[in-house]
């Protein structure tokens, strides 16, 4: 499914457009994606576009006297399009908006959400760790969440209670940079250890960015462009080639229902 860097580029893709218009009307074809969208999408009118942001993997549009809160699950994406155009089967929502373009949500799948919040503190955020890409996620912080966990340390930064959108594709990565082997229990993290692994993160979430998202099933950015930092991909879906740092052979496990790809000589 679409990761942080997608979701950020999408974001990114989106604010010229949104920022700053008003809503002229939401047309919602499909009331029940993940959850039912609630009545007060529908509703919006005359509002104006404040600001959209982001909270992990989900997209945080700011109105006035609220947020539409979207997620796009495993195969949603949305377009920016010039003008109105027919709808095709899968185009679930579009918002209509006073410079004539339309913000279109399209998912096959319907695993993607469109949530209504008064705040921006909805409750699916109340666990949240921090967003990787803040000051506030740093060596310190990541020594001392993992002391005593005896979770293997690739499915425990996946865990969004740690820290947010280090998905699956991002985890592996992050950890062949830092030189630590995925199988590792997360309580055998020196500090050091964890200065690159923090740094690692930062690091590969930015290119991801730079490049414009993996593109690994279904995601294309916002104005139909597809990523292409798929093309700078280390270990991930490597398996049997040669590691790019020492020639050893990429092999592949499965953690928690998830393939990990990494280096068993120079990843300890």
């Amino acid at each position: 499914m679409p990761e942080l860097p997608e979701v950020e580029i999408t974001r990114r893709g989106v604010v010229p457009h949104l920022a700053g218009q008003t809503i002229r009307r939401v047309i919602v074809r499909v009331p029940k994606l993940r959850w039912p969208v609630p009545p007060e999408i529908a509703r919006l009118k005359n509002r104006r576009v404040i600001s959209v942001g982001r909270r992990a993997k989900y997209l945080l549009v700011e109105l006035a006297g609220g947020h539409i809160i979207i997620h796009l699950g495993m195969t949603g994406s949305i377009r920016v399009l010039p003008a109105p155009r027919p709808a095709a089967k899968h185009d679930h929502i579009d918002v209509h908006l006073a410079n004539g373009k339309v913000l279109r949500y399209t998912d096959p799948r319907r695993f993607g959400c469109w949530l209504w919040s008064e705040t921006a503190d909805h409750k699916l955020f109340a666990n949240f760790g921090p967003e990787p890409l803040t000051a506030r996620f740093s060596a310190k912080y990541l020594f001392e969440k993992s002391r005593k966990k005896t979770t293997p340390v690739k499915p425990w930064l996946m865990d969004c209670r740690v820290v947010v959108g280090v998905g699956n594709i991002y985890a592996s990565e992050s950890l062949f940079r830092a030189q630590i082997s995925p199988k590792r229990r997360a309580r055998t993290l020196t500090l050091a250890d964890c200065q690159r692994l923090a740094t690692a993160i930062k690091q590969v979430l930015r290119q991801s960015i730079k490049h414009g998202g993996t593109t690994i099933r279904d995601f294309l950015g916002a104005e139909g462009q597809p990523g292409y930092y798929a093309r700078k991909l280390k270990v991930y879906d490597h398996a049997g080639e040669p590691c790019p740092r020492c020639g050893a052979t990429i092999k592949k496990i499965t953690q928690t229902q998830r393939s990990t790809f990494y280096c068993p000589k120079c990843q300890r």
